[in-house]
Protein backbone atom coordinates (compact mmCIF):
# COMPACT_ATOMS: atom_id res chain seq x y z
CA UNK A 1 0.00 0.00 0.00
CA UNK A 2 2.77 2.51 0.63
CA UNK A 3 4.89 1.46 -1.82
CA UNK A 4 1.20 2.12 -4.47
CA UNK A 5 1.24 5.45 -2.85
CA UNK A 6 4.58 6.20 -3.28
CA UNK A 7 4.47 5.27 -6.77
CA UNK A 8 1.89 7.20 -7.08
CA UNK A 9 3.37 10.50 -6.18
CA UNK A 10 6.17 9.73 -7.64
CA UNK A 11 4.46 9.92 -10.43
CA UNK A 12 2.32 13.04 -10.14
CA UNK A 13 5.78 14.68 -9.64
CA UNK A 14 6.89 13.61 -12.59
CA UNK A 15 4.00 14.80 -14.56
CA UNK A 16 3.91 18.60 -12.56
CA UNK A 17 7.79 18.55 -13.82
CA UNK A 18 7.44 17.85 -17.15
CA UNK A 19 4.36 20.18 -16.94
CA UNK A 20 6.35 23.45 -15.95
CA UNK A 21 9.25 21.92 -17.93
CA UNK A 22 7.26 22.52 -21.02
CA UNK A 23 5.90 26.20 -19.81
CA UNK A 24 7.58 29.53 -21.38
CA UNK A 25 11.39 30.56 -18.96
CA UNK A 26 12.54 33.68 -18.94
CA UNK A 27 16.64 33.78 -18.87
CA UNK A 28 17.30 37.29 -19.38
CA UNK A 29 15.56 41.22 -20.48
CA UNK A 30 16.53 44.10 -21.73
CA UNK A 31 16.83 46.50 -20.66
CA UNK A 32 16.54 46.01 -17.40
CA UNK A 33 15.75 49.47 -16.43
CA UNK A 34 14.19 51.31 -19.38
CA UNK A 35 11.53 54.34 -20.36
CA UNK A 36 8.47 53.94 -21.74
CA UNK A 37 7.63 53.09 -25.57
CA UNK A 38 11.20 51.79 -25.35
CA UNK A 39 11.39 47.78 -26.78
CA UNK A 40 11.86 45.72 -24.06
CA UNK A 41 13.56 41.89 -25.58
CA UNK A 42 12.87 38.90 -23.14
CA UNK A 43 15.03 35.87 -24.31
CA UNK A 44 14.74 32.44 -22.97
CA UNK A 45 12.27 29.32 -23.88
CA UNK A 46 9.35 27.47 -24.48
CA UNK A 47 7.36 31.09 -25.75
CA UNK A 48 6.36 29.07 -29.11
CA UNK A 49 7.02 29.85 -32.74
CA UNK A 50 3.52 32.36 -33.18
CA UNK A 51 2.47 34.22 -30.36
CA UNK A 52 -1.19 32.79 -31.22
CA UNK A 53 -3.24 33.93 -27.35
CA UNK A 54 0.50 33.91 -25.62
CA UNK A 55 1.32 37.59 -24.06
CA UNK A 56 3.61 39.13 -22.34
CA UNK A 57 2.76 41.02 -18.41
CA UNK A 58 4.03 43.98 -17.32
CA UNK A 59 3.15 44.61 -13.47
CA UNK A 60 0.09 42.85 -14.19
CA UNK A 61 -0.81 44.31 -17.24
CA UNK A 62 -0.33 43.31 -21.04
CA UNK A 63 0.78 45.26 -24.24
CA UNK A 64 -1.51 45.65 -27.18
CA UNK A 65 -1.32 43.48 -30.24
CA UNK A 66 0.24 46.15 -31.87
CA UNK A 67 3.04 46.58 -29.46
CA UNK A 68 4.63 43.02 -30.61
CA UNK A 69 7.90 43.35 -32.64
CA UNK A 70 8.61 39.80 -32.77
CA UNK A 71 8.00 36.51 -31.09
CA UNK A 72 9.82 33.45 -31.58
CA UNK A 73 10.12 30.40 -28.97
CA UNK A 74 13.61 31.76 -27.85
CA UNK A 75 13.04 35.54 -28.26
CA UNK A 76 10.47 38.57 -27.64
CA UNK A 77 10.30 42.28 -28.60
CA UNK A 78 7.57 43.98 -27.76
CA UNK A 79 7.36 48.05 -27.02
CA UNK A 80 6.81 48.84 -23.40
CA UNK A 81 3.51 50.64 -23.19
CA UNK A 82 3.01 54.34 -21.77
CA UNK A 83 0.89 53.33 -19.20
CA UNK A 84 3.25 50.75 -17.83
CA UNK A 85 5.72 50.70 -14.45
CA UNK A 86 8.31 49.17 -12.43
CA UNK A 87 7.62 45.40 -11.90
CA UNK A 88 7.76 41.75 -12.63
CA UNK A 89 7.58 40.87 -16.08
CA UNK A 90 5.98 37.33 -17.06
CA UNK A 91 5.71 34.81 -20.12
CA UNK A 92 2.17 33.47 -20.31
CA UNK A 93 1.80 30.80 -23.03
CA UNK A 94 -1.04 28.17 -23.09
CA UNK A 95 -2.16 29.40 -19.64
CA UNK A 96 1.31 28.88 -18.03
CA UNK A 97 3.37 31.78 -16.31
CA UNK A 98 6.76 31.94 -16.71
CA UNK A 99 9.49 32.89 -14.05
CA UNK A 100 9.83 36.59 -13.24
CA UNK A 101 12.03 39.20 -14.01
CA UNK A 102 11.95 42.53 -13.02
CA UNK A 103 11.70 45.76 -14.96
CA UNK A 104 12.50 49.02 -13.46
CA UNK A 105 11.05 52.74 -15.21
CA UNK A 106 13.53 54.99 -15.21
CA UNK A 107 11.71 58.00 -14.53
CA UNK A 108 10.79 56.31 -11.22
CA UNK A 109 14.76 55.80 -9.98
CA UNK A 110 15.47 58.25 -7.62
CA UNK A 111 18.17 60.62 -7.74
CA UNK A 112 20.41 61.82 -5.85
CA UNK A 113 20.18 64.97 -3.87
CA UNK A 114 22.75 67.39 -4.58
CA UNK A 115 23.83 70.86 -4.40
CA UNK A 116 26.83 73.53 -6.13
CA UNK A 117 28.94 71.32 -4.18
CA UNK A 118 27.96 67.77 -3.92
CA UNK A 119 27.44 64.96 -6.34
CA UNK A 120 29.41 63.83 -9.15
CA UNK A 121 26.41 63.86 -11.96
CA UNK A 122 26.65 66.90 -14.41
CA UNK A 123 25.43 69.93 -12.73
CA UNK A 124 24.13 73.12 -15.38
CA UNK A 125 23.81 76.36 -14.31
CA UNK A 126 23.03 78.18 -17.24
CA UNK A 127 22.49 79.11 -20.77
CA UNK A 128 24.04 81.95 -22.87
CA UNK A 129 22.11 83.39 -24.86
CA UNK A 130 19.25 82.00 -23.08
CA UNK A 131 17.41 82.70 -27.41
CA UNK A 132 18.95 81.64 -30.27
CA UNK A 133 18.44 80.10 -33.82
CA UNK A 134 18.98 76.76 -35.33
CA UNK A 135 22.37 76.48 -35.96
CA UNK A 136 23.63 79.75 -33.72
CA UNK A 137 26.28 78.74 -30.97
CA UNK A 138 24.55 78.84 -26.96
CA UNK A 139 27.56 78.43 -23.99
CA UNK A 140 26.47 75.87 -20.98
CA UNK A 141 28.05 76.65 -17.72
CA UNK A 142 28.32 74.39 -15.14
CA UNK A 143 30.53 71.55 -13.48
CA UNK A 144 31.05 67.59 -13.53
CA UNK A 145 30.75 67.94 -17.33
CA UNK A 146 33.66 65.77 -18.17
CA UNK A 147 37.48 66.83 -19.51
CA UNK A 148 35.98 65.49 -22.89
CA UNK A 149 32.67 64.74 -24.43
CA UNK A 150 33.06 61.07 -24.69
CA UNK A 151 29.75 60.01 -24.59
CA UNK A 152 28.53 62.82 -23.32
CA UNK A 153 25.48 65.37 -24.91
CA UNK A 154 23.35 67.85 -24.87
CA UNK A 155 19.60 67.20 -25.37
CA UNK A 156 17.21 69.79 -26.50
CA UNK A 157 12.89 69.71 -26.75
CA UNK A 158 11.65 68.22 -29.65
CA UNK A 159 8.40 67.22 -30.42
CA UNK A 160 5.80 65.57 -33.21
CA UNK A 161 2.65 66.59 -34.06
CA UNK A 162 -0.35 64.21 -32.53
CA UNK A 163 -4.17 63.67 -32.81
CA UNK A 164 -5.53 65.84 -30.09
CA UNK A 165 -7.49 62.52 -28.65
CA UNK A 166 -3.92 61.11 -27.62
CA UNK A 167 -3.12 60.45 -24.47
CA UNK A 168 -1.06 63.11 -22.44
CA UNK A 169 1.93 61.08 -22.25
CA UNK A 170 1.88 60.47 -25.82
CA UNK A 171 1.82 64.23 -26.66
CA UNK A 172 4.41 65.22 -23.83
CA UNK A 173 8.05 66.59 -26.06
CA UNK A 174 10.39 64.38 -26.38
CA UNK A 175 14.37 65.69 -26.71
CA UNK A 176 16.42 65.41 -29.35
CA UNK A 177 20.83 65.39 -29.13
CA UNK A 178 22.93 67.86 -31.01
CA UNK A 179 23.95 66.55 -33.79
CA UNK A 180 27.56 65.24 -35.27
CA UNK A 181 26.54 65.63 -38.93
CA UNK A 182 26.15 69.63 -38.90
CA UNK A 183 29.52 69.68 -36.23
CA UNK A 184 27.10 70.83 -33.71
CA UNK A 185 29.67 70.56 -30.84
CA UNK A 186 32.31 73.04 -30.51
CA UNK A 187 33.67 72.97 -27.28
CA UNK A 188 33.53 70.54 -24.44
CA UNK A 189 35.38 70.62 -20.67
CA UNK A 190 34.36 70.26 -17.35
CA UNK A 191 32.91 73.61 -16.84
CA UNK A 192 31.95 74.93 -20.04
CA UNK A 193 29.95 73.33 -23.15
CA UNK A 194 29.83 75.61 -26.73
CA UNK A 195 27.25 73.39 -28.94
CA UNK A 196 24.92 74.77 -31.69
CA UNK A 197 20.71 74.24 -31.77
CA UNK A 198 20.35 71.39 -33.75
CA UNK A 199 17.53 71.07 -36.34
CA UNK A 200 14.74 69.95 -35.30
CA UNK A 201 15.00 71.26 -31.89
CA UNK A 202 12.34 73.89 -30.22
CA UNK A 203 11.59 75.79 -27.31
CA UNK A 204 11.66 73.41 -24.15
CA UNK A 205 14.06 71.97 -21.74
CA UNK A 206 17.91 71.83 -22.56
CA UNK A 207 19.86 68.90 -20.38
CA UNK A 208 23.53 67.98 -20.03
CA UNK A 209 23.79 64.11 -20.29
CA UNK A 210 27.12 62.06 -19.58
CA UNK A 211 27.58 58.79 -17.88
CA UNK A 212 27.21 60.15 -14.38
CA UNK A 213 23.43 60.92 -15.49
CA UNK A 214 21.89 64.08 -16.31
CA UNK A 215 21.79 67.47 -15.42
CA UNK A 216 18.71 69.29 -14.11
CA UNK A 217 16.87 71.26 -16.90
CA UNK A 218 17.36 74.54 -18.45
CA UNK A 219 14.44 76.37 -20.12
CA UNK A 220 15.70 77.21 -23.52
CA UNK A 221 14.21 79.64 -26.41
CA UNK A 222 14.58 78.53 -30.41
CA UNK A 223 14.25 82.23 -31.68
CA UNK A 224 11.56 82.91 -34.37
CA UNK A 225 12.79 80.87 -37.96
CA UNK A 226 12.04 81.53 -41.25
CA UNK A 227 8.99 78.85 -41.41
CA UNK A 228 7.86 75.93 -39.67
CA UNK A 229 8.63 72.18 -39.72
CA UNK A 230 5.88 69.46 -38.78
CA UNK A 231 7.34 65.74 -37.72
CA UNK A 232 4.07 63.68 -38.22
CA UNK A 233 2.68 60.31 -38.85
CA UNK A 234 4.78 58.29 -37.21
CA UNK A 235 5.82 54.20 -38.66
CA UNK A 236 7.95 51.90 -36.87
CA UNK A 237 9.56 49.97 -39.24
CA UNK A 238 11.55 46.10 -37.82
CA UNK A 239 14.47 45.06 -40.26
CA UNK A 240 16.73 42.52 -40.86
CA UNK A 241 19.45 42.35 -42.74
CA UNK A 242 23.09 40.17 -43.41
CA UNK A 243 26.24 39.85 -45.11
CA UNK A 244 27.92 36.74 -46.14
CA UNK A 245 31.99 36.17 -47.01
CA UNK A 246 33.31 33.01 -48.36
CA UNK A 247 37.40 32.94 -48.48
CA UNK A 248 37.87 30.88 -51.43
CA UNK A 249 41.69 30.96 -51.07
CA UNK A 250 44.07 31.72 -48.33
CA UNK A 251 47.87 31.38 -48.18
CA UNK A 252 48.40 32.69 -44.39
CA UNK A 253 47.24 34.48 -41.21
CA UNK A 254 45.19 37.59 -42.47
CA UNK A 255 42.36 39.76 -41.76
CA UNK A 256 39.22 40.35 -43.56
CA UNK A 257 36.69 43.80 -42.39
CA UNK A 258 33.16 44.35 -43.29
CA UNK A 259 31.93 48.16 -42.77
CA UNK A 260 28.40 47.33 -42.19
CA UNK A 261 26.35 50.59 -42.53
CA UNK A 262 23.81 50.91 -39.18
CA UNK A 263 20.80 52.98 -39.80
CA UNK A 264 20.92 56.90 -39.62
CA UNK A 265 19.62 59.00 -36.67
CA UNK A 266 18.41 62.15 -37.03
CA UNK A 267 15.10 64.39 -36.69
CA UNK A 268 12.76 62.53 -38.85
CA UNK A 269 14.58 59.06 -38.16
CA UNK A 270 14.03 58.21 -34.26
CA UNK A 271 14.46 55.76 -31.82
CA UNK A 272 16.63 53.77 -33.65
CA UNK A 273 17.27 50.27 -31.53
CA UNK A 274 19.13 47.33 -32.29
CA UNK A 275 17.21 44.01 -31.65
CA UNK A 276 19.89 41.46 -32.29
CA UNK A 277 23.17 40.94 -34.18
CA UNK A 278 24.77 37.45 -34.71
CA UNK A 279 28.18 38.58 -34.10
CA UNK A 280 29.82 41.02 -31.79
CA UNK A 281 31.55 43.87 -33.88
CA UNK A 282 34.99 45.02 -33.54
CA UNK A 283 34.20 49.07 -33.36
CA UNK A 284 30.17 49.90 -32.89
CA UNK A 285 29.02 52.68 -34.66
CA UNK A 286 31.75 54.87 -35.94
CA UNK A 287 30.80 57.19 -38.90
CA UNK A 288 27.56 55.19 -39.51
CA UNK A 289 28.75 52.04 -39.83
CA UNK A 290 29.84 48.90 -37.41
CA UNK A 291 33.15 46.93 -38.12
CA UNK A 292 33.13 43.37 -37.96
CA UNK A 293 36.79 41.50 -38.28
CA UNK A 294 37.29 38.08 -38.88
CA UNK A 295 40.82 36.74 -37.93
CA UNK A 296 42.93 34.63 -39.60
CA UNK A 297 39.91 32.46 -41.72
CA UNK A 298 40.83 29.48 -43.51
CA UNK A 299 40.60 28.54 -47.14
CA UNK A 300 36.65 27.44 -47.12
CA UNK A 301 35.35 29.20 -44.17
CA UNK A 302 32.58 31.13 -44.20
CA UNK A 303 31.00 33.65 -41.99
CA UNK A 304 27.73 35.68 -42.33
CA UNK A 305 26.23 38.80 -40.13
CA UNK A 306 23.30 39.23 -39.40
CA UNK A 307 21.48 42.48 -38.30
CA UNK A 308 18.18 43.77 -37.07
CA UNK A 309 16.94 47.50 -36.02
CA UNK A 310 13.72 49.04 -35.45
CA UNK A 311 13.29 52.61 -36.53
CA UNK A 312 10.60 55.30 -36.24
CA UNK A 313 10.22 57.11 -39.37
CA UNK A 314 8.13 60.43 -39.70
CA UNK A 315 6.60 62.66 -41.72
CA UNK A 316 8.18 65.80 -42.87
CA UNK A 317 6.16 68.68 -43.75
CA UNK A 318 8.01 72.61 -44.17
CA UNK A 319 6.27 75.86 -44.80
CA UNK A 320 8.78 78.68 -45.60
CA UNK A 321 8.41 82.40 -45.92
CA UNK A 322 10.86 83.19 -48.58
CA UNK A 323 10.82 87.29 -47.39
CA UNK A 324 12.39 85.98 -43.63
CA UNK A 325 15.25 83.83 -44.86
CA UNK A 326 18.54 84.86 -44.22
CA UNK A 327 20.37 85.61 -47.37
CA UNK A 328 23.44 86.43 -46.23
CA UNK A 329 25.15 82.70 -45.36
CA UNK A 330 27.12 83.33 -42.23
CA UNK A 331 30.26 81.25 -41.89
CA UNK A 332 29.63 77.91 -40.23
CA UNK A 333 31.26 74.08 -40.14
CA UNK A 334 27.61 73.09 -42.22
CA UNK A 335 28.81 75.51 -44.82
CA UNK A 336 32.23 74.75 -44.62
CA UNK A 337 31.67 71.34 -44.93
CA UNK A 338 28.14 70.91 -47.22
CA UNK A 339 29.55 73.50 -49.83
CA UNK A 340 33.15 71.90 -50.95
CA UNK A 341 33.32 69.33 -53.72
CA UNK A 342 33.64 65.54 -52.92
CA UNK A 343 34.28 62.21 -54.48
CA UNK A 344 30.42 62.15 -55.13
CA UNK A 345 29.48 65.96 -55.83
CA UNK A 346 31.70 67.40 -57.98
CA UNK A 347 30.01 71.32 -57.66
CA UNK A 348 33.60 72.88 -58.78
CA UNK A 349 33.18 71.19 -62.38
CA UNK A 350 33.25 74.33 -64.65
CA UNK A 351 30.32 72.68 -66.39
CA UNK A 352 28.31 72.34 -63.27
CA UNK A 353 29.35 75.66 -62.17
CA UNK A 354 28.75 77.15 -65.24
CA UNK A 355 24.95 75.24 -64.84
CA UNK A 356 23.95 76.32 -61.65
CA UNK A 357 24.66 80.52 -62.58
CA UNK A 358 22.61 79.95 -65.99
CA UNK A 359 19.21 77.83 -63.50
CA UNK A 360 19.81 80.57 -60.62
CA UNK A 361 20.15 83.77 -62.71
CA UNK A 362 19.90 86.83 -60.63
CA UNK A 363 18.02 84.76 -57.57
CA UNK A 364 20.32 85.19 -54.34
CA UNK A 365 17.56 83.88 -51.80
CA UNK A 366 19.20 80.36 -51.70
CA UNK A 367 15.55 79.02 -50.96
CA UNK A 368 14.80 79.97 -54.35
CA UNK A 369 17.73 79.13 -56.07
CA UNK A 370 17.20 75.41 -54.34
CA UNK A 371 13.69 75.22 -55.84
CA UNK A 372 15.01 76.68 -59.53
CA UNK A 373 17.40 73.41 -59.31
CA UNK A 374 14.60 71.07 -58.64
CA UNK A 375 12.43 72.62 -61.07
CA UNK A 376 15.46 72.04 -63.53
CA UNK A 377 15.79 68.45 -63.05
CA UNK A 378 12.38 67.53 -63.55
CA UNK A 379 11.88 69.66 -66.57
CA UNK A 380 15.26 69.10 -68.09
CA UNK A 381 17.47 66.07 -66.50
CA UNK A 382 15.76 63.22 -67.93
CA UNK A 383 14.65 61.62 -64.60
CA UNK A 384 13.33 57.89 -65.43
CA UNK A 385 13.02 54.86 -63.53
CA UNK A 386 15.49 53.12 -65.20
CA UNK A 387 19.04 52.84 -63.44
CA UNK A 388 21.46 54.93 -65.67
CA UNK A 389 25.57 54.72 -65.55
CA UNK A 390 27.79 56.73 -63.54
CA UNK A 391 27.26 59.44 -61.32
CA UNK A 392 26.09 63.38 -61.51
CA UNK A 393 28.89 64.18 -64.41
CA UNK A 394 27.57 61.52 -66.45
CA UNK A 395 24.04 62.07 -66.29
CA UNK A 396 24.90 65.69 -66.60
CA UNK A 397 26.47 64.63 -70.04
CA UNK A 398 23.23 62.63 -71.05
CA UNK A 399 21.36 64.26 -69.66
CA UNK A 400 19.31 61.11 -68.43
CA UNK A 401 19.26 60.76 -64.38
CA UNK A 402 17.44 58.10 -61.81
CA UNK A 403 17.29 58.51 -58.50
CA UNK A 404 20.88 58.13 -57.44
CA UNK A 405 22.12 60.73 -59.90
CA UNK A 406 19.49 62.95 -59.90
CA UNK A 407 20.32 63.48 -55.78
CA UNK A 408 23.73 64.01 -56.97
CA UNK A 409 23.36 66.14 -59.51
CA UNK A 410 21.10 68.56 -57.23
CA UNK A 411 24.00 68.45 -54.36
CA UNK A 412 26.22 69.57 -57.00
CA UNK A 413 24.37 72.61 -58.29
CA UNK A 414 22.96 73.33 -55.17
CA UNK A 415 26.79 73.20 -53.79
CA UNK A 416 27.88 75.30 -56.52
CA UNK A 417 25.43 77.72 -55.45
CA UNK A 418 26.67 78.10 -52.15
CA UNK A 419 23.55 76.37 -51.02
CA UNK A 420 24.77 73.61 -47.95
CA UNK A 421 23.30 70.30 -49.77
CA UNK A 422 23.81 66.65 -48.85
CA UNK A 423 22.98 63.23 -50.34
CA UNK A 424 20.52 60.49 -48.50
CA UNK A 425 20.94 57.03 -49.12
CA UNK A 426 18.66 54.35 -48.00
CA UNK A 427 15.30 52.76 -49.04
CA UNK A 428 11.74 52.93 -49.12
CA UNK A 429 8.91 50.64 -48.45
CA UNK A 430 6.10 50.31 -50.40
CA UNK A 431 2.76 48.86 -48.79
CA UNK A 432 3.78 44.96 -49.49
CA UNK A 433 6.52 45.57 -47.44
CA UNK A 434 9.28 45.57 -50.15
CA UNK A 435 12.09 47.69 -49.94
CA UNK A 436 13.71 49.54 -52.80
CA UNK A 437 16.93 51.19 -52.92
CA UNK A 438 16.72 55.18 -52.75
CA UNK A 439 18.71 58.10 -52.63
CA UNK A 440 17.50 61.92 -52.44
CA UNK A 441 18.69 64.86 -50.76
CA UNK A 442 18.67 67.60 -48.35
CA UNK A 443 19.77 71.50 -48.50
CA UNK A 444 20.18 73.55 -45.02
CA UNK A 445 18.96 77.00 -44.89
CA UNK A 446 20.62 79.27 -41.97
CA UNK A 447 18.41 79.43 -39.15
CA UNK A 448 15.88 76.99 -40.33
CA UNK A 449 17.86 73.66 -40.59
CA UNK A 450 17.85 70.68 -43.17
CA UNK A 451 15.17 70.53 -46.22
CA UNK A 452 14.58 67.19 -47.62
CA UNK A 453 13.67 67.03 -51.32
CA UNK A 454 13.01 64.45 -53.77
CA UNK A 455 13.42 64.84 -57.21
CA UNK A 456 12.66 61.24 -58.30
CA UNK A 457 9.74 61.23 -56.03
CA UNK A 458 8.42 64.43 -57.19
CA UNK A 459 9.25 63.21 -61.51
CA UNK A 460 6.65 60.36 -60.15
CA UNK A 461 9.88 57.92 -61.19
CA UNK A 462 10.10 55.08 -58.70
CA UNK A 463 8.21 51.82 -59.01
CA UNK A 464 6.58 51.27 -55.89
CA UNK A 465 2.80 49.60 -55.63
CA UNK A 466 1.18 52.29 -54.43
CA UNK A 467 0.21 55.29 -56.40
CA UNK A 468 1.99 58.18 -56.59
CA UNK A 469 0.86 61.23 -55.16
CA UNK A 470 -1.40 63.98 -57.42
CA UNK A 471 0.77 66.84 -56.20
CA UNK A 472 4.16 65.22 -55.87
CA UNK A 473 6.22 67.80 -57.68
CA UNK A 474 4.99 70.50 -55.16
CA UNK A 475 4.87 67.93 -52.02
CA UNK A 476 8.74 66.22 -52.77
CA UNK A 477 10.35 70.11 -52.59
CA UNK A 478 10.25 70.39 -48.63
CA UNK A 479 8.20 67.87 -47.31
CA UNK A 480 8.90 64.55 -47.64
CA UNK A 481 6.69 61.09 -46.81
CA UNK A 482 7.36 58.26 -44.02
CA UNK A 483 8.33 55.50 -46.27
CA UNK A 484 12.00 56.09 -45.53
CA UNK A 485 14.58 53.95 -43.90
CA UNK A 486 17.88 56.08 -43.82
CA UNK A 487 21.29 54.44 -43.79
CA UNK A 488 23.77 58.01 -44.66
CA UNK A 489 22.98 61.76 -44.42
CA UNK A 490 25.95 62.89 -46.50
CA UNK A 491 29.25 60.85 -46.93
CA UNK A 492 31.30 58.31 -44.82
CA UNK A 493 35.16 58.67 -45.43
CA UNK A 494 36.10 55.59 -43.87
CA UNK A 495 40.10 54.97 -43.26
CA UNK A 496 41.74 51.24 -44.03
CA UNK A 497 42.92 49.61 -40.63
CA UNK A 498 46.41 49.09 -42.31
CA UNK A 499 47.89 50.79 -44.76
CA UNK A 500 48.64 47.72 -46.97
CA UNK A 501 44.86 46.75 -46.82
CA UNK A 502 43.36 46.15 -49.97
CA UNK A 503 39.89 47.38 -50.01
CA UNK A 504 37.01 47.51 -51.86
CA UNK A 505 33.94 49.89 -51.94
CA UNK A 506 30.17 49.39 -53.05
CA UNK A 507 28.27 51.95 -55.40
CA UNK A 508 24.60 52.78 -55.60
CA UNK A 509 24.16 50.89 -52.53
CA UNK A 510 22.54 51.94 -49.33
CA UNK A 511 24.99 54.12 -48.10
CA UNK A 512 27.48 56.48 -49.22
CA UNK A 513 30.93 55.26 -47.27
CA UNK A 514 33.76 55.08 -49.15
CA UNK A 515 34.73 51.70 -47.54
CA UNK A 516 33.36 48.61 -46.81
CA UNK A 517 35.34 45.76 -47.59
CA UNK A 518 39.48 45.19 -46.21
CA UNK A 519 42.00 42.38 -46.72
CA UNK A 520 45.09 42.21 -44.68
CA UNK A 521 47.65 39.74 -44.73
CA UNK A 522 47.50 36.08 -46.28
CA UNK A 523 43.87 36.56 -47.76
CA UNK A 524 43.96 36.10 -51.55
CA UNK A 525 40.81 35.20 -52.54
CA UNK A 526 37.28 35.81 -51.52
CA UNK A 527 33.47 36.49 -52.00
CA UNK A 528 30.91 38.64 -50.43
CA UNK A 529 27.07 38.45 -50.80
CA UNK A 530 25.52 42.00 -49.09
CA UNK A 531 21.98 41.60 -48.95
CA UNK A 532 19.12 44.35 -48.97
CA UNK A 533 17.13 44.93 -45.55
CA UNK A 534 13.80 42.60 -45.62
CA UNK A 535 11.04 44.14 -43.30
CA UNK A 536 9.61 41.91 -40.84
CA UNK A 537 7.18 44.23 -39.15
CA UNK A 538 5.35 47.76 -39.86
CA UNK A 539 3.53 49.92 -36.93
Amino acid sequence: MNRSYGIVVAALAFSLFSCLGRGPRIDSIDPRIGNMGEVLTIKGSGFHEERGESRVLLSGAAPTSSAYIEWTDSSISVRIPDFGESGLVYVVVGGKKSNPALFTNRASVPLPISSNNEGIGPLAYSVNPTTASIGEVVTITGKNFGAARETGSVLFAWEAETPPSAPAAVQAPNVIEASDLEFDYEMWSDREIRVRVPDGAISGNLTVKTQQGSSVPLFFEVADRPGTKIYKDRKSYVFNYSTDVSISRASGPGNLYLWIPIPAAGPAQRNRQMINRSVEPFIDGYRGASLFQFKDPATGDRAQVNLSYLVDSYAVETQIKSTAINQNGRPSPVRSAYTIATRLVPSQDKEIVKLAEQIAGKERNPYEQARKIYDWLLAEGGIGSTATNGGALEALAAKRTDAYSAALLFCALARADGIPAVPIAGFVVDRNRAAIRHWWAEFWLDDFGWIPVDPAFGAGAVPLTSAPRADAKDFYFGNMDNQRIVFSRGEAELSPMDPRGRTATRTRSYAFQSIWEETIGGIDAYSSLWNDIVVSGVY
